[in-house]
């Protein structure tokens, strides 16, 4: 199948798990992860009807993003580990950095994002599963409520909830515990009504688990390979 195919069967799945969870599957955003993959893929996703899409690394997009084109309406996602030193090129080149781990990172976000007269919309990333290999924060992590805290003055950015990548498993069932988790995380931290924390996304579910990410709460699943194919 092509990518019009296949977003057409990833949108059916969304929507057949939002009615198992009793949510509306508009509630759903279907990210299309469009790393590595060439800018007339991009393209062609574009004109199947996906307007949000993630990038992992800020020169490969800045690369690929010339050879876009116009697309008026199209959301551009950074969700790889970003380096603080290149938070300048990100808040430059992406609408929204799903992957925060650092106040020094979100410090330098807001620094430039007011520096180009922009409001740059951010995730929290969590590292649900504990892993050491892993970025993004602990739940536990003093960190976390350092960044959390210091969300009034961060006012070039607009937290707008957490992302996580869980421990790969085999089973996608096997990843529910995680996504559980996160949204127990989510709802402690909605429930304390910060100043400047907004915790409306949940963005957790990618490929190979997306329905089960989909029936525990995600508001936006992060879909490459079921999209564009196999990387090469």
């Amino acid at each position: 199948m092509g990518i019009a195919e296949n977003a057409a069967a990833v949108r059916e799945r969304i929507g057949a798990a939002a009615r198992r969870a009793g949510r509306n599957a508009d509630d759903v955003v279907l990210m299309g992860v469009s790393k590595t993959f060439p800018a007339e893929a991009v393209r062609a996703a574009y004109a199947a009807g996906i307007r949000v899409f993630g990038e992992n690394r800020v020169q490969e997009f800045a690369e690929k993003f010339a050879g876009i084109g116009q697309m008026r309406d199209a959301e551009w996602h950074l969700i790889g580990h970003l380096q603080s030193n290149k938070a300048g090129k990100a808040a430059e080149l992406f609408d929204a950095v799903d992957s925060v781990d650092s106040l020094r990172l979100a410090e330098r976000l807001n620094a430039a994002a007011a520096g180009l007269g922009k409001k740059l919309r951010v995730l929290i990333e969590i590292n649900i599963g504990g892993e050491e290999a892993k970025a993004g924060l602990y739940p536990s992590s003093p960190e976390l409520e350092e960044i959390l805290l210091a969300a009034p003055r961060l006012d070039h950015l607009e937290i707008q909830g957490l992302m996580t990548i869980p421990p790969f498993r085999e089973n996608p069932e096997d990843a529910r515990p995680y996504f559980r988790k996160l949204r127990e995380v989510r709802d402690g931290i909605a429930a304390r009504q910060l100043s400047g924390v907004g915790m409306s996304v949940l963005s957790m579910g990618m490929s190979h688990d997306f329905e089960i990410a989909v029936e525990e709460g995600s508001t936006c699943v992060r879909v490459g390979t079921a999209i564009f194919g196999t990387r090469v």
